[in-house]
């Protein structure tokens, strides 16, 4: 028995080792294996992961656009329903038929004069009118929201009025709010009860419009009408305040990257990286609102300096979302306390990217210098936002609209077409030269080719908008035969030295005229093109090449 238990000893010795060393080669593997999923995981965004806002906001919003020469998506594409004004200030209610019914059960049971004896005079001033003319907008414009109307004035016949009312694009969820103006010709029913005869067109009601506002900047060079000013954009610069304001205040400062005169999708990429920190430490951001414009956007092909931010972002609703201040104020009231106080103010410079905002984030400096002086890409501002930077600061995209101004212009456009229009995007340019990624694009981008595809899709004679990047005016002369057609070009009046948008941007500039440049013509196409009732789009519907070049499909 001895002999027995001395050979089975060592055997469930050598079993039980087996068993611990793979017990705890398991251990050691599962350690490691939820090692990498802590280091890796990022939780998700309230709003969207990280990787689809990145997808969202960096991709070109059509493929039809070249990369990085399109517009990308900002607050207002993305936001769920309209947003609230800040403050609630976006008090105005869309009017319905419901609105217009309560409205007329206010007013007095009075009747017309029996028989209608002044048939051929309107009194514009009469409630009843502006009744008519709502009812008939809501018919007429289904796509609009109707937010309010002035007291009608008289036209330029005795049975014409003119209204002008506030409205929003029932597809633009912004609180913002345009305006029109139109002449109404109005007749009587058989029961001599008001009824519009005929509408006018987009900003016809000449009596109804704002008051001009007199001019002291005009040029003796160029001939400047009175602008009307958009009462509802202030994009004035915010001021610091007192000698004390400046230095209770925090700040984030970031110096000039090698962003500067990148596409604008890197511009922003890296812009509301440097926001998004700002907001995580609880810091004011010193922006500089000069943007340099890449070549690719420019009539002279090369990178263009001195624009402003405001020519193309709407500076009012950041200035609402966001805690800023403007550069030059920034500088001008740090060498004032310095130069005033023995005590200069503290300044924590930061020379690397590397060091994260966590780090900074219980740094009691004054002002917060990040410093980017490294060669390129080591010196962009979206590095900050990398790696496990990425889990904590969110990029803050609802703080970006577009333009108001350019907006205006998106509206003009639509509202001339009676916002009843389809539109097709017709891309041409660099990518229907190089046969070698698209083969096909030319030739199916043809004036024929377009007739013969899109008598197929569009109902003839309809408003067709045709976004595009062909420079050649007359190429579509050939889809006049078929339809209304409106291009961009079509529109210059809006942007002429005698528009709106002209005057606004001059005295913006210090007076120095402004370019309508290369994106901003893409921004507003492309808004255009979104308000279609249907749009056609080269990649998905014109040919069968990928949109990034051939075998990317």
């Amino acid at each position: 028995m001895k002999e027995l238990n001395t050979t089975t000893d060592p055997i469930g010795q050598n079993l039980i080792k087996f068993i611990s060393n793979v017990c705890f080669s398991v251990f050691v593997f599962s350690v490691l294996i939820i090692t990498v999923i802590a280091i890796t995981y990022q939780p998700p965004d309230p709003w969207e992961s990280s990787r689809a806002l990145t997808k969202v906001f960096t991709q070109v919003e059509n493929a039809t656009f070249k990369v990085d020469n399109s517009v990308l998506k900002t607050g207002e594409d993305v936001a769920s329903s309209p947003v609230e004004a800040p403050g609630g200030a976006f008090a105005l209610v869309p009017i319905t038929e419901a609105v217009i019914e309560k409205s007329e059960g206010k007013l007095s049971n009075e009747t017309m004069k029996s028989g209608c004896e002044e048939m051929n005079v309107v009194n514009c001033s009469d409630p009843r009118v502006l009744i008519t003319i709502e009812r008939f907008n809501l018919k007429a414009f289904k796509s609009i929201a109707f937010l309010d109307y002035r007291t009608p004035a008289n036209g330029s016949k005795p049975n014409e009025c003119d209204v002008a009312w506030r409205f929003r694009n029932k597809k633009e969820r912004s609180w913002r709010k345009y305006r029109d103006f139109r002449r109404f010709k109005i007749g009587f029913t058989d029961d001599c009860s008001y009824k519009v005869v005929h509408a006018g067109r987009w900003h016809s009601g000449v009596n109804a419009r704002r008051p001009r506002f007199n001019s002291t900047r005009a040029s003796t060079r160029a001939k400047i009408a009175p602008p009307v000013i958009d009462e509802e954009i202030n994009d004035t610069i915010p001021i610091l305040g007192s000698d004390s304001d400046f230095k209770n205040g925090r700040y984030l400062y970031y110096s000039r990257g090698g962003d500067y005169c990148k596409g604008m999708n890197h511009y922003m990429w890296s812009f509301l990286c440097a926001l998004g920190e700002a907001q995580y430490l609880n810091r004011t951001f010193v922006m500089d609102l000069s943007i340099c414009l890449a070549s690719s956007h420019t009539r002279s092909h090369k990178d263009e300096e001195g624009k402003d931010f405001r020519f193309y972002f709407d500076f009012e609703h950041l200035k609402e979302t966001a805690s800023i201040v403007e550069e030059g104020d920034f500088l001008k009231d740090w060498r004032k306390w310095n130069r005033a106080h023995k005590k200069k103010i503290s300044v924590r410079k930061v020379k690397d990217y590397k060091v994260s905002p966590g780090q900074l984030l219980k740094d009691k400096s004054t002002i917060i210098w990040r410093q980017f002086d490294a060669p390129e890409p080591e010196n962009y501002w979206y590095r900050v936002c990398e790696g496990p930077s990425a889990k904590y600061i969110q990029r803050p995209w609802h703080a970006v609209w577009k333009s108001k101004r350019l907006m205006n212009i998106v509206t003009a456009i639509s509202g001339n077409m009676d916002w009843d229009f389809d539109a097709v995007h017709v891309v041409r340019g660099e990518k229907a030269q190089n046969k070698a990624l698209w083969p096909h694009l030319d030739a199916d981008t043809s004036p024929d080719s377009l007739v013969a595809k899109l008598q197929g899709i569009i109902t003839p004679w309809r408003n067709l908008y045709i976004a595009t990047n062909e420079p050649f005016y007359n190429y579509f002369d050939k889809l006049r035969s078929h339809y209304k057609v409106h291009l961009l070009d079509d529109y210059s009046y809006l942007w002429s030295n005698t528009s709106e948008w002209y005057n606004e941007t001059t005295q913006l500039n210090g007076g120095s005229p402004v370019e309508f440049d290369g994106y901003m013509r893409v921004e507003v196409d492309t808004e255009v093109l979104y308000r279609a009732k249907s749009r056609v789009e080269t990649f998905y519907n014109l040919t069968k090449d990928c949109k990034d070049g051939i075998n990317t499909c």
